[in-house]
């Protein structure tokens, strides 16, 4: 009797113990998560001129901010050397990852779009997602059912979209039929936004590891869609749905495969069904359909590893995990080839 009392004593004691590191953690967490916000909620907003009314005619980096819908929001510009306003160039909207912000992608480290700008010489922007905080840091997009918070407030997006083509379009000198867009993971969905929504404006779109979860998608006309996404990316899952290391699940969707993306996009353009393999080795594939309504195409490129990143690129923080970056294509490259072939 004396054992069986001191072995429920111990049980009881364990059970106690196991109790409290659990309530140690969830308090552990708790704390963090407020100096987190904290520290988010004491940063800065970005540096950026809200003149809009002067003409972009030299080279360099800018940061305006525009209010939409009550909202200060935040893009940045860079402008190649090549360009002095006096012939049309390209434009390329660029936009970040969930949980990501405009300096994470106009970094060279990462994106290279940068050097990517000078080489070809188009101009680059980069919006800056809804935050919560007037630091414009930890960014989402609201890309039909994804993502965060901007998502969760039916934050206007498009029409932000729709406000820095008109400032770019009057005060630089862009080529109106050489407007594209690109994006990562979050930004990719954003993209398949203006696939959807401004097919009149845009000439193509590249997304990167990310797929489209619009809602109710309507394009105006048929446009050339590039997918570039890692077999073994572990966010958003090639065959569907969001990995684990996502732990607040109301912050995402069970994101749509890639399979499901491609089949509905050679479908809106009415490609063959049947790809072209232009690309095999045994690290990557890629494959294009022909075929489509008013010359567009349609182009998959999928890597075996590389996990949920920018082919060529660096992982910043936000991104780890998965495996280091795959080599086995250039993104910048190969975007730019397929807008070019447009």
């Amino acid at each position: 009797m004396k054992i069986q009392f001191l072995l429920l004593k111990r049980i009881l004691l364990c059970l106690c113990l196991i109790s409290l590191s659990v309530c140690e953690r969830g308090f552990i967490r708790s704390s963090l998560k407020e100096r987190f916000q904290k520290k988010m909620k004491d940063l800065p907003a970005p540096t950026a001129s809200s003149d809009l009314s002067q003409s972009i005619t030299n080279p360099g980096d800018y940061v305006f901010s525009i209010l939409h819908q009550d909202l200060t929001r935040y893009y940045k510009i860079h402008v190649p050397k090549s360009y002095d306003g006096s012939v049309s160039v390209p434009l390329l909207f660029v936009f970040h990852g969930g949980g990501g912000n405009m300096d994470i992608q106009s970094n060279e480290e990462y994106y290279h779009q940068i050097s990517k700008s000078e080489e070809i010489g188009h101009i680059v922007v980069f919006p800056n997602g809804f935050s919560e905080y007037r630091s414009g840091k930890i960014a989402t997009w609201n890309a039909g059912n994804c993502c965060g918070e901007s998502k969760k407030q039916n934050i206007d997006d498009i029409g932000f979209v729709k406000s820095i083509l008109n400032h770019l379009t009057n005060k630089a000198n862009i080529d109106k039929k050489r407007i594209y867009s690109t994006g990562m993971s979050n930004g990719a969905m954003m993209s398949y936004q203006l696939a959807c929504y401004m097919t009149d404006t845009f000439a193509a779109i590249t997304a990167v590891a990310g797929t489209d979860n619009t809602i109710d998608c309507r394009p105006s006309k048929p446009i050339s869609i590039f997918h570039i996404h890692a077999k073994n990316d572990d966010r958003v899952l090639f065959y569907g749905g969001a990995g684990s290391s996502f732990t607040d699940r109301t912050l995402i969707t069970d994101f749509v495969s890639v399979p499901k993306t491609i089949s509905k996009w050679v479908q809106l353009n009415e490609c063959n069904s049947s790809p072209k393999i232009i690309l095999k080795n045994q690290e990557v594939q890629c494959d294009e359909y022909s075929g489509c309504k008013d010359g567009v195409k349609v182009k998959l490129c999928v890597t075996e590893d590389g996990g949920h990143s920018w082919p060529g690129g660096e992982k910043p923080s936000i991104f780890l995990g998965g495996g280091p970056t795959s080599k086995a294509i250039i993104a910048n490259d190969v975007m730019w080839d397929f807008f070019k072939s447009q």
